[in-house]
């Protein structure tokens, strides 16, 4: 793919460039991934953790730099990041993630560079995330993150709806928009498959896997599952947040399973062979996992917050409410949907992978926005 962005040095700037990014961290490799087919040289810079050597092949053809990090993680102050990011000799600098030591890095380099650079918030400014440790954000606001957005020359949303969150949080109203990528389309699907449902992501409250495990055991106990059906729930998160799910099964059908992370081709297999995937998500930036199940035509149940409003347009997904008895009756629905209606569930996930959300599609939208804000105006 020949592209004016040949050669330019984008750099992408994360907390963690390893699994404990959650679906951040996919996006990025993502990207990274984009730029390397439209020529450029990403460059990616990231705080060291404990994931971080196992999963640098996720950025193979990348140039790849973890800063160590001193005292909690939480905050993520790695001092050797602003040294890494003044010899990187970047065209370009796009901040994935706020709320920690990056940003400051982040907004330093655009100060000394006095060149481009962008945040991605990653759904970071939605207000339930936003409602949550509001004292800390302030504390972060004040000591770097506000100095961040206005140091940069524009933000990115990946829908209309984030932008606006950005545009209340931080008065910036000049988002580009522009969605992830899904991955490389498979082989859409040509038979239904077992009642499989899978939830892939991490462990954490925004994603309401309690009301899930209860709409589940809801419907075991009175008889309105199918043969063989299986809840399976694959991912990771703080020990608290695991402790928790963990808790919740202790009285749960056998049908639920937890599996704990799943990575490389155990995740392969659980995204084939599921029926449909299920996403109860109080708050989303836009989940990777949805378009990662698409691409091998796995239609999904989702809350609007899942910001996949396309998903639900084409006939790929089923909504689902928030609390046990919304999100059962969502559940019995998936179930009641014949072959015929599945199989076309099926294509009309495949066709978005393949289509508005497929790699060479966003890779262009990006060309045009890294070369717009070079140029001295957003794309």
């Amino acid at each position: 793919m020949t592209s004016a962005l040949a050669g330019k040095r984008i750099g992408l700037l994360t907390a963690s460039a390893s699994r404990l990014g959650g679906g951040v961290f996919e996006a990025v490799a993502g990207l990274a991934a984009l730029l390397r087919s439209l020529g450029a040289v990403p460059v990616v810079l990231a705080l060291e953790d404990a994931h971080s050597a196992a999963d640098a092949h996720r950025f193979a053809g990348a140039e790849l730099h973890h800063a160590p990090v001193l005292g909690p993680r939480q905050i993520g102050y790695a001092p050797a990041l602003g040294g890494m990011l003044n010899a990187a000799r970047l065209d370009l600098l796009h901040l994935h993630g706020i709320w920690m030591y990056p940003s400051a890095a982040g907004a330093g380099w655009a100060r000394r560079s006095d060149k481009p650079y962008l945040i991605s918030p990653h759904g970071m400014l939605d207000p339930w995330i936003t409602s949550r440790g509001r004292w800390k954000k302030a504390l972060a606001q004040a000591g770097y993150e506000r100095r961040s957005w206005s140091r940069a020359s524009a933000f990115h949303a990946l829908t209309t709806r984030e932008a606006a969150d950005i545009a209340a949080e931080s008065g910036r109203r000049d988002s580009l928009v522009i969605p992830n990528a899904g991955p490389m389309v498979g082989p859409a699907p040509m038979a239904p498959r077992p009642p499989l449902i899978a939830y892939i992501g991490r462990i954490h409250p925004k994603k309401n896997l309690g009301a899930l495990i209860s709409a589940w055991t809801a419907l075991e106990r009175e008889g309105s599952l199918p043969d063989g059906a299986r809840l399976e729930i694959a991912g990771w998160g703080d020990p608290q947040d695991v402790e928790a799910i963990e808790a919740k099964l202790t009285d749960a059908p056998a049908s639920i399973a937890f599996l704990g992370p799943q990575f490389g081709a155990d995740k392969a297999r659980l995204l084939a062979d599921a029926r449909f995937m299920v996403l109860p998500s109080l708050s989303e930036g836009l989940p990777m996992a949805v378009l990662e199940g698409w691409a091998v035509g796995t239609p999904t149940i989702m809350t609007v917050d899942c910001n996949l409003p396309e998903g639900f347009t084409a006939g790929a997904a089923l909504e689902c409410g928030y609390d046990a008895q919304s999100i059962a009756a969502a559940l019995r629905r998936a179930f009641e949907v014949n072959e015929a209606e599945w199989l076309a569930m099926a294509s009309a996930a495949h066709g978005l992978a393949a289509g508005p959300f497929a790699p060479e599609a966003i890779a262009r939208r990006w060309e045009a926005a890294y070369l717009g804000l070079m140029n001295g105006a957003a794309a």
